[in-house]
């Protein structure tokens, strides 16, 4: 069989215009938007009304926390399945904009179903900021009611939910952005700069290190609380008994539980491993692929509710000859290493939430390399200079009035998605396996295309499944 060429951003625009389901997708700045100075100064008709779905742990700790600094944004409207989370969300806001406003305010509504909230004609943009398995079902959702949307990482809990997002995305003409705010990050962008611009030479080797998820215990099967609705918590997912750790926790917003279970997510793979793919394939110019062929091993829990992966390495070849390695046995972050140096980069003492399970060192150096002139090398005018943003919720509201694409468009995220759900396919298999970009389907392997999905529970199906 002939090797197919492999998937770039050029292929995909053409195809994409001539699918007619692109209307722009180049990778293009945006202007600066210049917020009021005070809440309420500005006319509410210049505000971006904006609604949150899922006001758990990530959302109170990052995706309202930083849209809530945004004078030109205003977060209207809540929507959880857990009614304490929503009354809680509700306050949240209520308390922040009473605050800044120096008097009392009450102007967020409340919705147990995502979907009455997208038929809010009001809301502009939502924040989705749910559980892995509901990414794409929602963001879907979202974008066919007309709405932009910031959506949590991984795209989606399977490869062929994340091209169903694209493809509504790219169909309904909204903006998505992809919750991987590493690309706003100053030393993850210069990383890549300086390696696209040959600060290391040929680059050869990328390792990506992934912190590591415990296993559990075996949990018994609890009563349903009254304020949670589990049926729909559960969404596509096959129904099975409630524990709270399997969940969320009931009384404080502490890492979930949801998070080490493979029914809603393939663990720290995709989890963390979705924002340094995302920075590797940005150095690499890869964005719009993937690996042709990946190998590897892993451990998994052989008892417990938490049953994600445990220690594992996994290795990716792409088409440019350049190896990928992951695991959990590596440093935290991503190293660079080409024919003339190397250079690791990683988040420092940055968290996005008080329970990351990665501590904040102080003495955490961001930006590591083989020599000091590499990081100190100034990247030219007539270089390769990427796309920069300052904080990516504030990219995205850009975004939705400028039209532009945001710093982490869909594709892009799906892209790295998918690479890390072909690495988890490696790690059940215990084999290589041979991947074609371009058309997102292993090579003679009927085994692992079966990966590609899961079965979905009705009335919870992810549209435009292919």
């Amino acid at each position: 069989m002939s090797e197919k060429k492999p998937f770039n951003r050029r292929d995909f625009v053409k195809a994409s215009l001539k699918g007619g389901i692109a209307t722009s997708i180049a990778m293009t700045g945006f202007p600066t938007i210049v917020p009021a100075s005070v809440f309420g100064k500005s006319a509410p008709s210049n505000k971006l009304n904006i609604a949150a779905i899922g006001v758990g742990r990530i959302s109170r700790d990052h995706d309202m926390a930083e849209t809530l600094k945004y004078d030109h944004a205003r977060i209207m409207a809540v929507c959880d399945l857990d009614s304490k989370r929503l009354e809680n969300g509700k306050k949240y806001i209520n308390d922040f904009y009473s605050k800044k406003a120096g008097k009392p305010y009450d102007g967020v509504t409340m919705y147990s179903d995502h979907r009455e909230l997208l038929l809010n004609k009001d809301i502009d943009g939502v924040l989705i900021s749910t559980p892995d398995h509901s990414h794409a079902y929602l963001g879907i959702h979202a974008v066919e009611a007309g709405k932009d949307v910031y959506l949590q990482k991984p795209a989606s809990l399977t490869i062929a939910d994340g091209r169903a997002l694209s493809n509504a995305v790219h169909r309904t003409g909204r903006i998505l952005q992809i919750g991987s705010q590493q690309r706003s990050s100053t030393q993850f962008r210069y990383a890549a700069e300086l390696v696209r611009n040959g600060r290391i030479g040929t680059l050869k080797t990328v390792s990506v290190g992934l912190p590591g998820d415990p296993a559990g215990d075996e949990e018994p099967e609890m009563p349903i609380p009254a304020n949670l609705n589990y049926e729909a918590w559960l969404g596509s997912t096959p129904y099975i008994y409630y524990t709270e750790k399997r969940v969320h926790p009931q009384n404080d917003y502490g890492r979930p539980g949801w998070l080490r279970c493979e029914q809603f997510g393939a663990g720290m793979i995709t989890g963390w491993g979705a924002h340094h793919v995302d920075c590797a394939h940005w150095a690499m110019d890869t964005e719009y692929t993937g690996p042709v062929e990946v190998s590897g091993r892993a451990d998994f829990p052989k008892k417990g509710l938490w049953n994600v992966h445990g220690l594992f390495q996994t290795e990716g070849l792409y088409a440019n000859g350049v190896k990928m390695i992951i695991s959990n046995e590596l440093p935290n972050g991503i190293k660079f290493e080409g024919t003339e140096g190397w250079i690791f980069v990683t988040r420092g003492n940055y968290r996005a939430s008080a329970s990351d399970p990665v501590l904040s060192d102080a003495n955490t150096k961001a930006l590591t390399a083989s020599n000091h002139k590499i990081i100190t090398s100034v990247i030219g005018e007539n270089e390769i200079n990427l796309y920069r943003s300052d904080e990516q919720h504030g990219n995205w509201l850009d975004c939705i009035r400028s039209r532009k694409q945001p710093i982490s468009p869909v594709e892009v995220g799906h892209r790295s998605c998918s690479t890390c759900l072909i690495h988890h396919v490696v790690m059940k298999l215990k084999r290589k396996v041979y991947w074609d970009p371009l058309n997102e389907r292993f090579l003679n392997d009927d085994e692992a295309n079966s990966m590609l999905n899961r079965p979905h529970r009705f009335p919870y199906e992810v549209k435009g499944l292919v």
